[in-house]
């Protein structure tokens, strides 16, 4: 860590001086919030990634954090490794998402599903994958499985009794077979494939 600061003022001012790789900013802050000095920061420096830090698991403060340019969603109630995890994927590109979110967010998408309601009406998502599940071994689609279910990768390690590593090894082959860039769209494509089960 190389600065920290107590505003979104203030937090403008530390990534202009240091340029960090990743940025964690809470979305409850004095003046300027979080998600307003997010939008500011991704628009003066994007090569600055911004991990969004939040008691709030509702899909309308998620989905408006990263529609502000926010590359990670995570809850205060995370764990150490949770945070490493997720500071590692957003500084390499990616983009990550607290468990429970991903599992709120994947509900509300299957209810919009059932409903007969678009959760993107103005175009599909990724329409240009059609591929058939079987181009994922067994144990990948077990892991996507567990993607699906909110798991991390610490979780998804302890129920098949498999390492960290192994676990993400499976999730970057499971992304490259897909074609997309981070797990969020790898669940976004299975669900609206039907490669998994909402549980």
């Amino acid at each position: 860590m190389v600065a920290e600061g107590d505003d979104g003022d203030e937090a403008a001012r530390i990534v202009e001086h240091y340029h960090p790789d990743v940025v964690i900013m809470d979305i409850n802050m004095p003046n300027v919030n979080g998600v307003e000095a997010t939008k500011q920061l991704v628009e003066l420096y994007p090569e600055s990634k911004v991990i969004i830090l939040s008691i709030h698991d509702d899909e309308n403060y998620v989905t408006h954090a990263l529609k502000t340019g926010a590359r990670g969603y995570l809850l205060k109630e995370m764990d150490a490794d949770t945070l490493i995890e997720a500071v590692k994927v957003v500084a390499e590109g990616g983009s990550y998402l607290h468990p429970k979110v991903t599992h709120n967010l994947v509900n509300e998408f299957r209810r919009l599903a059932t409903s007969g309601v678009s959760a993107h009406p103005q175009h599909e998502v990724y329409p240009e994958i059609r591929r058939p599940l079987h181009i994922l071994t067994r144990r990948e689609c077990e892991v996507l499985q567990m993607l699906a279910d909110g798991k991390s990768n610490r979780g998804i390690g302890e129920s098949l009794f498999i390492s960290e590593k192994t676990v993400k090894n499976h999730v970057s082959n499971i992304l490259q077979k897909m074609n997309v860039n981070d797990r969020t769209q790898a669940v976004v494509v299975a669900i609206k494939n039907g490669w998994v089960e909402m549980r």
